[in-house]
């Protein structure tokens, strides 16, 4: 689990491709502190494991299913990414509940300045668009990000200088991919509400009886 607060900016140092996999090596500084391998840590979003540690770096597998499903395939040596360690129990829960399980990559569609903050607007696919709602959690490339305003096909949100500063999206441009998690809190309300309406569909066999109506206070 993950808060969708940035720890650092970490430097691509190599994405070796194997079969449709990739091995993904990171150079960084602070989420190295105590790392082990085993360890998950968040890149872009996405929950990677380590699997090697190297002098001021470590290297993580990218499975299949990760490399269709976020942008980290298109990554080159060189290139900055968020990376955030995992939430332990004695830390704060400052921004919001992140899994680290990317469901799809949206792309920017405009950037303008709204007095100090930039305004990032992200068109969005639209399997996704359902989860997201005015004033909802939305984390992007990782980063934990409060939703301005939403239309059919896109959401906006709005980067303190900070933000822009510390991470990705502040040098990200029109036309960049980038990782989306919606808040993960509406997903499970609505796999339960269509279980329980599967279920209801399927069950024919009246629940009213002697037994029911008795339990009930009828006579």
């Amino acid at each position: 689990m993950f808060t969708g607060l940035v720890a650092e900016l970490g430097t691509v140092r190599g994405l070796k491709r194997v079969q449709s996999s990739y091995h993904l090596t990171v150079a960084a500084k602070k989420v190295l502190d105590n790392l082990k391998i085993g360890d998950s840590v968040a890149v872009n979003g996405v929950c990677l494991t380590v699997v090697v540690l190297g002098s001021g770096e470590f290297t993580a597998d990218v499975m299949p299913e990760t490399v269709r499903l976020t942008n980290l395939r298109d990554l080159r040596s060189g290139d900055r990414v968020n990376l955030e360690r995992t939430l332990r129990l004695i830390d704060g829960l400052d921004g919001h509940i992140v899994s680290g399980h990317v469901e799809g990559i949206g792309v920017i569609s405009k950037c303008r300045q709204d007095g100090i903050a930039n305004v990032v607007t992200v068109k969005t696919p639209p399997e996704l668009m359902r989860y997201i709602l005015h004033k909802g959690s939305i984390a992007i490339d990782g980063i934990s990000l409060t939703v301005t305003e939403v239309t059919d096909d896109t959401f906006s949100v709005s980067l303190i200088p900070h933000t822009s500063k510390e991470t990705t999206l502040g040098f990200k441009t029109v036309g960049d991919e980038v990782n989306l998690e919606t808040d993960i809190i509406g997903k499970y309300v609505e796999q339960l509400l269509r279980f329980d309406n599967k279920k209801a569909k399927t069950n024919t066999t009246s629940v009213l009886s002697k037994a029911t109506l008795f339990e009930n206070g009828f006579v």
